[in-house]
């Protein structure tokens, strides 16, 4: 069951006012039953120091009638003090000393008495008077009620007890209504929270007149939902990608087997047809198992079956298999550099292609391209460098993005879905790397990064340098081609 917050709070300040109030009570209490004591103490000294002169002048049998009468009318009616007198001759005998249960004593003759017969407790001072002429040695009791005490403190403390659920209560109902007029800022933002809609994504909270307590947790809210707006927006562009990406192979399968239906055909017709219905649908697959891949990157899947390999000659083979792309362009590579690395291998390939052929498309016959592998801190960075036109820095943000392509008119969409950048970057995260996209003095720089390993080598070390004079085309040599890539070689080569 779900509480109001106001009510939490207000019912722990009411609890935390009750229990103020009983440790404030209880002090008062205990304070008031030490001083009751004691100015019972003081009223039992006077009473004790009154009858003692009397007992003591009585030296005499007529002297001690008068000391019993002035003993009896000191005696109130409702025995609320007691005198009594006791000793080794019956004649110097007064009233009966009070006996029973010593609850407590203290020095100078006090005791605390809880009578056998039952009653109140009673608090005695008892002295000893030595013989004086004819009267022998006695020993004086003067003995006061508790009563008056206990009514006093029954009182205070049932008055106590009543203000203090009255002011807990007073607390309660005052506190919900602070907290509450202190939750206002909560319950407006909690009402523009849920003014956010689908329909409505670009409004956000309103952190001006809100208090620092909340300030953070509406930012945070605010940083949310800029993150999903992002991520919506990305979304519904993806899905209009995916869906003008596959439109077009399904309208040209649609439109080829129409006119194929239209009338009779030879069976080389026919072939002709089902090998360009192929083709599509080879377009299809590629791009659905790219869409497979990077929604598993999204899922935060991280790179398995890693094994430790020289970069440079993990990149010297995708260069080796794409000598074919690199000598239809005229246009060379040159590799520089190297290192050490656990990546997979199929995908480390993967990447690297997808880098080599954006910087193969977009050379003029004739230029270089530069693949770097340098350490970077705590990553390994490969980055390709092709000559080319200034790229704006708007568009560099975005190059990485799914089915993003500079030109409005998206050209050459047949050969490219869209997905090579964006496939480098799940790549490198799922090697917990990243991407960097770089344009300046004519030169465009795409780079991707892998972790680095502890035994990654200097760029000076003897592979790099075997490494860096490396030129596409070199024949003679076999090179494994990356895993994965056997249909991009047989289309190069057919």
């Amino acid at each position: 069951m779900n509480r109001s917050i106001a009510r939490r709070l207000a019912s722990m300040f009411a609890l935390v006012a009750l229990f103020v109030f009983t440790l404030v009570g209880s002090g008062l209490f205990l304070v008031l039953r030490t001083q009751l004591e004691h100015h019972l103490r003081e009223s039992l000294d006077d009473r004790t120091q009154i009858a003692r002169i009397i007992v003591y002048h009585a030296v005499t049998p007529e002297k001690w009638r008068m000391a019993r009468e002035k003993l009896t009318d000191m005696t109130p009616h409702d025995s609320s003090t007691v005198y009594s007198v006791t000793s080794t001759d019956p004649n110097f005998h007064f009233g009966t000393p009070v006996q029973g249960t010593v609850v407590k004593s203290w020095p100078g003759g006090y005791a605390r008495i809880t009578p056998a017969g039952g009653g109140p407790d009673m608090l005695t001072s008892t002295v000893t008077l030595q013989a004086n002429a004819a009267r022998p040695p006695v020993q004086l009791q003067v003995a006061s009620s508790y009563s008056p005490n206990l009514r006093t403190m029954r009182v205070f403390g049932s008055a106590l007890a009543a203000l203090s659920a009255l002011g807990s209560l007073a607390v309660l109902l005052l506190s919900y209504s602070v907290t509450r007029l202190g939750l206002a800022p909560l319950t407006r933002l909690t009402r523009d929270a849920s003014a956010v809609s689908p329909n409505n994504r670009s409004q956000r909270l309103n952190t001006a007149s809100l208090p620092l307590e909340l300030n953070d947790l509406a930012n945070s809210f605010n940083g949310a939902l800029e993150r999903l707006d992002g991520a919506y927006g990305r979304l519904e562009s993806f899905n209009a990608d995916v869906a003008h990406e596959l439109r077009t192979p399904v309208t040209i399968l649609i439109g080829q087997t129409e006119v194929a239906l239209t009338r009779n055909r030879s069976v080389d017709d026919l072939r002709h047809t089902l090998q360009s219905n192929l083709e599509e649908f080879e377009r299809m697959r590629a791009i659905i198992n790219d869409m497979l891949f990077l929604a598993r990157a999204d899922q935060g899947e991280r790179a398995t079956g890693l094994v430790e390999v020289s970069l440079a000659a993990e990149v010297a083979h995708t260069l080796e298999f794409l000598e074919i792309p690199l000598e239809e362009a005229r246009v060379h590579a040159r590799l520089h550099g190297d290192a050490l690395a656990r990546v997979n291998r199929s995908l480390f390939g993967r990447a690297c292609t997808n880098l080599l052929m954006n910087a193969i498309q977009h050379c003029e016959p004739g230029a270089s391209i530069r693949v770097t592998i340098e350490r970077d801190g705590d990553q390994l960075r490969v980055a390709v460098a092709n000559p080319g036109e200034p790229i704006a820095p708007d568009i560099l943000r975005h190059l990485f993005d799914r089915f993003y392509r500079a030109e409005v008119s998206r050209t050459n969409s047949r050969e490219n879905h869209g997905l090579g950048l964006a496939i480098v970057k799940a790549t490198a995260e799922m090697h917990r790397g990243t991407v960097s996209a770089h344009s300046a003095n004519g030169i465009n720089t795409f780079a991707f990064s892998v972790a680095a390993t502890a035994s990654a080598m200097a760029d000076d070390s003897p592979a790099a340098r075997s490494n860096a004079n490396a030129v596409t085309g070199a024949a003679g040599a076999e090179a494994e081609a990356p895993a994965g890539y056997s249909s991009l070689a047989k289309g190069k080569s057919a």
